[in-house]
């Protein structure tokens, strides 16, 4: 069944989450958008487990302070998210206080078994990486993550020698590379050529198609789940379109908005596990969520949404 955005986002504002603050949109209501209709899900490769295809990221939007305004509207986010059990939630301790403020919003929602948690390793191998995981277990409230990424390839021979010990210990589920600009993907596709990686989380949108060329096969052929990162490019899509009337044909795909159509296009390759574009908007986060719902683009409407940005 599909949902269109005005319906999936008066239901998501009437949901109600451990999450969310007293008298907030997600703390008014019973009424949940996952009862009527289930989002897609995608494999991880190898595995039964399967993630839904829209998670959410934290990069910008997380790093905020103590203060319950600035926290409220996250915890409205982190609400709606939590409405789908499973779904990916990335962070890194290179984001500010966004690492340690996601894991208070999961502490405080008792959230941290619905979601696949996701961090990262930013620090030189040996003592400053593990200073640092130790620093993630204690801002996520955790001892375990599900995903553990060498953020930007730093260092990454020896952090992902190491991601490998932990994983044998029990410590993390899965293992990754990480990278935000198209001039790293080359690299990414020698490691994905070379070495054992569960995930590899990418660039890709739109107006940056570089990963089809090479790294999207090539993780599809090898058995690697991918998570793609900045799928709007940091706004620049919105901007591309704004005061542009949403094609008509939009809704053959059950689209409702330009994030829909941004974020479909993504998810509908083959390829890609889930996107987590980054918000701490609870309506563009409900919007974002739709972009799971109901049909997705075949590679002839795919095309078709590229040539809106030709």
């Amino acid at each position: 069944m599909s949902i269109d955005r005005r319906s999936f986002l008066g239901l998501a504002a009437g949901i109600t989450a451990a999450a969310a603050v007293p008298g907030s949109a997600a703390a008014a209501s019973p009424a949940t958008a996952a009862t009527l209709a289930a989002p897609m899900r995608r494999n991880i490769p190898g595995t039964i487990e399967a993630l839904p295809v829209i998670g959410m990221g934290t990069s910008d939007t997380f790093n905020v302070g103590t203060g319950a305004d600035e926290r409220a509207p996250l915890a409205e986010v982190m609400a709606l998210l939590l409405q789908t059990q499973g779904s990916v939630i990335d962070t890194a301790p290179s984001y500010g206080s966004a690492e340690v403020v996601t894991g208070d919003l999961l502490k405080a929602a008792g959230g941290r078994n619905r979601v696949f948690l996701a961090t990262k390793i930013s620090a030189p191998a040996g003592a400053p990486a593990q200073a640092q995981w130790a620093r993630s277990q204690a801002d996520l409230h955790t001892g375990k993550v599900d995903l553990l990424q060498v953020h930007n390839l730093i260092d990454w021979r020896e952090n992902l020698r190491w991601l490998r010990q932990l994983k044998e210990q029990g410590k993390i589920r899965y293992l990754g590379i990480t990278h935000y600009r198209e001039d790293a993907q080359d690299t990414l596709a020698q490691i994905v050529r070379s070495e054992k990686v569960d995930f590899v989380q990418i660039n890709y949108s739109l107006a940056e198609r570089n990963a089809e060329r090479v790294l999207l096969p090539l993780c599809q052929s090898r058995g690697v789940a991918v998570l793609i990162n900045r799928p709007f490019q940091d706004g620049r899509l919105f901007r591309t379109v704004k005061d542009r009337p949403l094609p008509p044909w939009a809704g053959e795909i059950d689209c409702n908005s330009w994030g829909q159509l941004f974020l479909k296009f993504i998810v509908s390759h083959p390829a890609v596990t889930t996107a987590i574009p980054a918000t701490s908007k609870p309506r563009n986060m409900a919007d974002n969520l739709g972009a799971g719902l109901g049909r997705m683009p075949d590679a002839g409407q795919r095309e078709r949404i590229a040539a809106l940005l030709a």
